[in-house]
């Protein structure tokens, strides 16, 4: 039988395992939405693993993308940070031409304010590969209909917002390097600091009320301390709100 190493992270996506050059991981209901949604980035650019079906055990085949993640390699530099951004605009893009099939399935934790474009709804350090030829962002089974505003409020405070130890006007340098690799609009510069509060609210109520539900994973990761985390980080996004404004406006 060819060897099996478990790999780190997928705290929502069960077992996740490495074999040779393939991952493997459960199949769900949404997965087929997936893979199709994925396949049709994949053919306008955007470099995602490539889905190579389902094997015997009944799990997903996806291309094992070597590198480091980039939670694990320490801050990011301006450069590094407009980069990330501009593949976060790379992905919008080629899902606004994304046609959702009537019968997509999509698995959401999180309900999001609109249905603008499928998203990935996970852009994060902790799902992007950074490898010596490709940046690659993987773990794509939450994706699903939300809005542009929504998905760049996670993506931007998860790459930059996310250290709460930093002092507020370094990270807004950063913000503000993240949103211009982005290429954002006026609109959506102004409406961004307040989406990240509200963004950042919805991630620790959904820990903390699936703890008090006893809903699994997530009842768990609010005790392992992700429920400490994300409260520290809505107070530290929602209380620097005009700093992130005027960096952003500048």
């Amino acid at each position: 039988m060819p060897h099996e190493e478990p790999l780190a992270g997928g705290n929502a996506s069960g077992a996740v395992v490495r074999i040779g050059d393939t991952v493997r991981k459960p199949w769900t209901a949404s997965t087929p939405s997936v893979i199709a949604y994925v396949r049709a980035l994949r053919a306008a650019g955007v470099d995602a693993p490539e889905q190579r079906g389902r094997d015997d055990a009944g799990r997903q085949i996806l291309e094992y993308v070597p590198g480091e993640l980039a939670i694990g390699r320490g801050p990011m530099s301006a450069g590094e940070l407009r980069r990330v951004g501009a593949m976060v605009r790379a992905i919008h893009d080629a899902s606004a031409a994304y046609a959702v099939p009537a019968d997509a399935v999509w698995e959401t934790a999180i309900p999001a304010p609109g249905a603008e474009l499928v998203c990935h709804n996970d852009l994060a350090p902790w799902n992007l590969v950074v490898g010596e030829d490709r940046w690659v962002f993987i773990d794509w089974d939450a994706a699903a209909p939300s809005t542009r505003l929504w998905d760049l409020a996670y993506a931007a405070q998860a790459f930059t917002l996310n250290d709460t130890s930093v002092v507020a006007a370094e990270a807004a340098r950063g913000l503000a390097a993240f949103v211009e690799g982005y290429g954002a609009e006026a609109r959506l510069r102004r409406e961004l600091p307040e989406a990240m509060a509200q963004r950042t609210a919805a991630m620790h109520d959904l820990l903390r009320t699936s703890h008090e539900a006893g809903a699994e994973p997530w009842s768990s990761l609010f005790v392992d301390g992700h429920g400490a985390h994300w409260r520290k980080v809505t107070a530290y996004v929602e209380q620097h709100r005009r700093v992130w404004r005027a960096a952003l406006e500048r």
